[in-house]
């Protein structure tokens, strides 16, 4: 993930730093801590997904990971995300992406935690697009390219992840693997901001000193049109997005 350092002297005086230093696995998400799992509901989900349904399979995978009314078990976390992932369903690729690139419950592999990535953002999945772009931004398992990166932290964007909304809007700021667009930057970084994201604000603030008054009114519009985009990728609560 990219940061931008305000200098106080406006959008030139924004740089570009690494947050937390060069790294290959960013630390995943913290999603708020699942309740148990009751445990009528496990059996249920169990056999829904005994019977071959990609998204109780899914879920599951998350329940081994998460320890969600059961032990913590990575392997057999993975081997439901397998399971789902061979049906081609989005979010099991970035499950399974991510146990890979981690080397949990499977061989750490960085091009497969890639491959499996790709796949799943091809199909709309927002933490498929958000790992993939990482990656592309930090050359690791793929060919290292700001202009791969900011296409996939967009479509995240879009999806609504404010993660990826932070980041494609400093891109924009900096015009780095993006035209230079301080009005888009603007309207990225509101949407993040307003979803939690306290780097955005005082990134706005920074960004607003070197705006003009038209390119803020701009920005402000496009933020306020902005709409969620939605995929059948998205229909199932994943814990990391």
């Amino acid at each position: 993930m990219i940061l931008l350092a305000g200098l106080g002297t406006g959008v030139a005086g924004l740089v570009l730093v690494q947050k937390f230093g060069p790294r290959e696995v960013p630390p995943p998400p913290l999603p708020p801590p699942p309740s148990p799992l009751a445990p009528a509901a496990l059996d249920a989900l169990q056999s829904k997904a005994a019977a071959g349904d990609a998204s109780a399979q899914t879920r599951l995978g998350w329940v081994y990971q998460k320890g969600n009314g059961v032990r913590p078990d990575m392997k057999a976390a993975a081997e439901w995300f397998q399971r789902a992932a061979a049906q081609e369903y989005p979010e099991a690729l970035a499950a399974l992406g991510e146990l890979t690139q981690a080397g949990q419950g499977v061989p750490r592999s960085l091009t497969e935690a890639a491959r499996l990535y790709r796949l799943a953002a091809e199909k709309g999945s927002v933490a498929g697009q958000y790992n993939l772009a990482y990656l592309h931004e930090q050359g690791s398992g793929v060919d290292k390219s700001d202009t791969e990166a900011a296409r996939w932290y967009q479509l995240a964007a879009e999806g609504g992840d404010p993660i990826a909304q932070h980041d494609i809007g400093q891109r924009y700021a900096l015009g780095l693997g993006v035209p230079l667009d301080r009005a888009q930057a603007f309207k990225w970084l509101t949407l993040a901001a307003g979803q939690g994201q306290t780097d955005s604000e005082r990134l706005l603030r920074d960004l607003k000193a070197g705006m003009s008054a038209e390119e803020i009114t701009q920005g402000r519009r496009l933020a306020k049109e902005f709409v969620v985009r939605v995929s059948k990728a998205t229909t199932i609560n994943s814990p990391t997005h």
